[in-house]
């Protein structure tokens, strides 16, 4: 191998002949220092040996990038490493691996950083859109109008008085980072809140927790979030009290309350209270049904449930009679020139109600309870009353057991006879539809 001082000019003239793979330049000053070229590429700073009995040869780097100074200590670096009994070659792919480590490292790093800086904002309209409560297919409309609610930022003019409404709950929440929602800081966003109310800040903090359970089940989000962060007990113990209402109609007052609601001026609100009592059906269950759903040929009638997404009750004789006397406004029973088109809240008229019976903290839900109660004192069978209400199916004294609707007939004919006593209503089934007695 012929050698040569290399100089500026030299490396810079070496080439290739046309007619050759490559060809090699070697200095005279540096061992195993070379440039090697080919006829179509730049020719390279090389580092040749022998380690072992066999030659190696390594790519130091591009001229342009390498002095001749400094291409030369690279040279004598790598010889030193071979005099030490090291290949080079390893120590080259250990630079390399440690290079691409580092480099999945801080790539890692920089994916955790950007993680970490999702906040519950990010989040919660991925959660509104995909979340959905055990057991069902997605939200129920008026639960899902409620987080939204909850999270509003506020500011917008309010339909009934002066004034903007204020942010939801939820909405200071939604700036922290998924990371952020710790013990500590949901403990001083209710603290805050419940200022305000503390009702409504123990309702916005359960509708939280369901989505801190949502994000735990997704694994983008598990490993941001603390799923038991609103279970602090600085927290559960300033909840309020869960009080469990007991409010019913008493037999003494059935009378006095039926005659107060067949006083209302607004005889769909009234058609409706009456309803409830006689269904025991949830407020919105009732208020949404349609035309379509009732039966009149048959007698039945289908309704929302809460645990499935229909039930059938029968459709007893008065209840017939009541719904035959309202209006066809448009597809709902219980129809009302608002927006939603249907009733929406009775309690203003359930309060004139009770205000004429002389009756005190009843409760629209209250009927439900009612319906229950009279059902039992009727003599019908707690399963029957269990499954017209729409309760989820347990044990009970009878033992559970789905009925048809016509089992269940006779049991709410019965609980609608009773019922219709206690009121003081004379009533004739078999009658022309829309001509109800009126209350003795």
């Amino acid at each position: 191998m012929a050698k040569i001082g290399f100089t500026a000019g030299r490396v810079e003239g070496f080439k290739c002949a046309a007619d050759k793979t490559q060809a090699f330049l070697w200095d005279d000053t540096a061992p195993g220092l070379g440039l090697r070229a080919t006829p179509a590429g730049k020719p390279a700073y090389i580092f040749q040996s022998v380690y072992h009995g066999k030659t190696i040869r390594l790519t130091i780097g591009n001229p342009d990038a390498w002095s001749i100074a400094q291409a030369r200590d690279k040279a004598k670096a790598l010889q030193r490493l071979i005099d030490d009994g090291k290949d080079p070659r390893d120590l080259k792919r250990d630079a390399l691996t440690e290079k691409a480590r580092k480099a999945a490292a801080d790539a890692a790093l920089a994916a955790s950083d950007a993680a970490k800086a999702v906040t519950v904002g990010d989040v919660w309209p991925r959660y509104l859109e995909e979340g959905k409560p055990k057991r069902r297919d997605a939200w129920k409309p008026g639960y899902l109008a409620s987080l939204k609610v909850m999270a509003a930022a506020g500011g917008v003019k309010k339909k009934r008085g002066e004034g903007v409404t204020r942010p939801g709950p939820i909405h200071p929440l939604l700036a922290l980072a998924l990371g952020d929602v710790t013990e500590d800081a949901l403990q001083i966003w209710f603290e805050s809140e419940g200022k305000a109310s503390k009702h409504q800040a123990a309702r916005a903090l359960m509708m939280f927790r369901g989505f801190l359970r949502w994000c735990a089940a997704r694994p983008e989000y598990r490993k941001l979030i603390d799923r038991d962060a609103g279970k602090a007990p600085a927290i559960l113990e300033n909840l309020p009290r869960n009080i469990r209402r007991t409010d019913a109609i008493e037999a003494a007052q059935l009378a006095g309350w039926w005659q107060g609601v067949e006083q209302l001026s607004n005889r769909t609100a009234s058609a409706y209270l009456k309803a409830l009592l006689l269904t025991g059906a949830r407020k919105e269950e009732l208020a949404g049904l349609n035309w379509a759903n009732v039966d009149f040929q048959w007698r039945k009638l289908t309704i929302a449930d809460k645990v499935e997404q229909t039930r059938t009750i029968p459709l007893t004789p008065y209840l017939a009679q009541l719904l035959a006397t309202l209006k066809r406004v448009n597809e709902y029973v219980f129809a009302s020139p608002s927006k939603a088109g249907r009733i929406s809240d009775a309690r203003a008229s359930h309060a004139k109600a009770l205000q004429c019976a002389a009756m005190d903290g009843m409760t629209i839900h209250g009927l439900r309870r009612s319906f229950s109660l009279l059902g039992e004192a009727a003599g019908a069978p707690a399963g029957a009353i269990a499954q017209v209400m729409g309760h989820k199916p347990s044990a009970t004294a009878e033992g559970y057991r789905p009925r048809s609707v016509d089992a269940l007939r006779p049991y709410l004919k019965q609980i609608e006879a009773h019922i219709l006593a206690g009121a003081g209503v004379q009533f004739v089934e078999d009658a022309e539809p829309g001509k109800l007695h009126a209350v003795k």
